[in-house]
């Protein structure tokens, strides 16, 4: 079966301060645009910023996180399976860029079925992404 890339729509407080985060800091290119919306191309696959002030992730910012090997895991939040390689150079990056991380990038599972390499943070307006990456990705779905 051949994955095919998804859309995901979210709500933003900022169009420039999005453009600036998931353009400049995390490098997806950036597709169409309105003075509403953007689209970036995230690892090939179509994420849209649209502006919707007062809807954004940070409403979401004091909703008690599920507790995940330890951690407090905001929820929702969106992200991607990256090769390990890819993770740890976006890892790279977002600490160059500054980015206060939600839970520092660090290995999950260790030594268990599904072991991973996870990070989360915020983008501008609150909403929480999180991106992880496994030395067997056959481990995804483990138990």
């Amino acid at each position: 079966m051949t994955l095919r890339p998804f859309h995901l729509a979210f709500p933003v407080d900022d169009l420039s301060a999005a453009r600036a985060f998931y353009g400049g800091v995390m490098g997806c290119s950036e597709g169409r645009s309105s003075d509403e919306w953007i689209d970036f191309d995230f690892h090939g696959h179509q994420i849209v910023a649209h502006l919707a002030p007062d809807k954004g992730g940070a409403k979401n910012r004091d909703v008690a996180n599920t507790h995940v090997d330890g951690h407090g895991v905001p929820v929702p939040h969106f992200g991607l399976v990256l090769g390990m390689d890819e993770w740890e150079a976006l890892a790279a990056r977002l600490r160059a860029g500054g980015c206060e991380f939600v839970i520092e990038p660090t290995i999950r599972f260790k030594g268990q079925p599904g072991e991973q390499a996870t990070m989360f943070l915020r983008d501008p307006s609150g909403n929480a992404l999180e991106f992880k990456a496994f030395g067997d990705v056959g481990q995804l779905f483990a138990r």
